[in-house]
């Protein structure tokens, strides 16, 4: 792996000094991940004009849930008590000397924190290295997504053995504690978000937090959980129906959102645009009057984090490459009645492949639970 992080930040390198930089110091701690192989807590990343160097108060966690760290890279511990990683990196930047200019990332820097790089490293000037990581991080290596695809299996193994026990009675919130449970007891590293459990007139709310409303017969249960494999995080959404059969409302409801989220995922091809995705699913949920409530988005893409780029939005640009992990999650949900929605985890794979990678394989059938 070691030759797989050297060229992510070959590349970031090359970035930078298209920009007019010799050195970039990483603080986002996915960016750290991804260009070193581990982030340890407050850890950053300096790539240097001599050398690159991971800076950190106490040394890497060489657990396999901690990443596996580039062994060529240099370890350069924090002093005494420790300190601030990064304004330690920007005095070492200036100590190597090569260059006039430090790339650093704005967007997560603190007002504080970077005036304070500014004072120990005074004749550096600090340009702006934008989201450049997080561009590099869209497109995964088969590495990346064999991580995605077992963590995707271990979601799929929770939530079928949730569906094999009894429901009616229990609590949203325990619930969800018991998927986060069983997700461990599989293998991940722990859950990629908070687990969402939404029954009755919750159901289909996007990112609905657990209450201790109890399942009833004849609820819609909407589930919405992911698994943390070696720090990469997949999702999966479901909904069901609690009881005998659903109601002629749930049945048209359900088949209205399953033809939104089909269309999203057959348009998931190489060189197709963000918005166009968006489009394909909206379009069929707006074609039936579902136009109030819809989230602002109908998919983004998944890694290091559970929110990455691309965002599969109306107004998004951008189109898709291969090897581009992403959700495909429409929903609809009416206030004081409830609603569906389902997601899943896909891999961009071209036509010749087979399409796209369907990564979540729980039935997307309407069960009665």
């Amino acid at each position: 792996m070691s030759e797989v992080y050297a060229a992510r930040r070959t590349r970031l390198r090359d970035h930078c000094q298209a920009g007019g930089s010799q050195s970039a110091l990483i603080s986002r701690p996915a960016n750290v991940r991804y260009l070193a192989g581990t982030d340890p807590h407050g850890a950053v990343l300096l790539l240097g004009k001599t050398e690159d160097v991971l800076v950190c108060a106490d040394p890497p966690d060489r657990r396999p849930t901690e990443g596996r760290l580039d062994e060529a890279l240099r370890i350069h511990p924090l002093p005494g008590a420790g300190g601030d990683a990064a304004v330690a990196a920007a005095g070492l930047a200036a100590a190597q000397g090569g260059g006039d200019s430090l790339a650093v990332e704005e967007h997560h820097l603190t007002v504080a924190r970077h005036r304070a790089i500014r004072s120990v490293a005074p004749r550096l000037r600090l340009t702006d290295l934008g989201g450049a990581v997080e561009q590099l991080r869209i497109v995964k290596d088969e590495e990346e997504i064999s991580c995605l695809r077992i963590g995707a299996e271990i979601a799929d193994q929770a939530l079928g053995e949730l569906l094999e026990s009894i429901l009616v009675g229990r609590t949203e919130r325990h619930l969800a504690l018991e998927l986060e449970r069983r997700l461990i007891d599989h293998g991940a590293d722990g859950p990629a978000f908070p687990t969402s459990v939404a029954t009755g007139p919750n159901s289909g709310r996007r990112a609905h937090r657990p209450t201790d409303r109890r399942v009833e017969e004849g609820d819609f249960l909407s589930v919405c959980l992911g698994a943390t494999y070696r720090g990469y995080r997949c999702e999966i959404g479901r909904t069901f129906v609690i009881g005998t059969s659903p109601a002629d409302w749930q049945i048209e409801l359900y088949d209205l959102v399953f033809a939104a989220q089909r269309a999203g995922r057959e348009s998931l091809v190489p060189g197709a645009a963000y918005r166009d995705v968006d489009r394909a699913a909206r379009q069929v949920l707006d074609s039936a009057g579902c136009t109030e409530g819809l989230a602002p988005l109908t998919g983004h893409g998944v890694g290091l984090e559970i929110d990455e780029d691309p965002q599969l939005a109306p107004a998004a640009m951008g189109k898709l490459d291969a090897c581009v992990p992403v959700t495909v999650e429409p929903g609809v949900h009416f206030p004081g009645r409830g609603g569906v929605r389902i997601n899943d985890t896909l891999v961009v794979r071209p036509e010749a492949d087979g399409g796209p990678e369907l990564l979540t394989i729980t039935t997307k059938e309407l069960l009665a639970l």
